[in-house]
């Protein structure tokens, strides 16, 4: 058993994709557009604004895949009562990565030494969704 989040960016999938792409060297391994639900399709699934919106895509962040999608590409992206986390390998990965994310975002805890590891803090990124980076003890 495998459990993935799958992320609801509500509109803005293709900017977040081209975000953790820079921040993270994610890799876009599968991406489907609404445009190709194939025919017959249902009148009125799709508004004509939302063909070139991402209906799926899978994306792999180091060794973990995230699953995502523009949703009905309304309101703004919720991402309440979770985080993700990165271990990352090293204080100096650490630093790195906690920079990159937190551009355009808001630090909720800035990285530091904790009790439970030599690097530790918590953002939420410009999408509003959080991400724990973590080096190990």
């Amino acid at each position: 058993m495998q459990v993935t989040p799958y992320l609801n960016f509500a509109g803005r999938c293709e900017e977040a994709v081209e975000f953790y792409r820079k921040a993270l060297g994610a890799e876009v391994i599968m991406l489907s557009r609404f445009k190709d639900i194939p025919e017959p399709r249902e009148p009125g699934i799709i508004p004509p604004e939302a063909e070139e919106k991402i209906m799926h895509l899978r994306l792999k962040v180091g060794e973990s895949t995230l699953l995502a999608s523009d949703g009905r590409g309304e309101g703004e992206p919720n991402f309440h009562g979770f985080s993700l986390t990165i271990t990352a390998a090293s204080e100096a990965e650490a630093q790195r990565l906690f920079a990159a994310l937190s551009e355009g975002g808001h630090i909720q805890m800035p990285l530091g030494k904790t009790f439970f590891s030599p690097s530790f803090g918590m953002i939420a990124d410009r999408f509003g969704l959080s991400w724990m980076v973590y080096v190990a003890p």
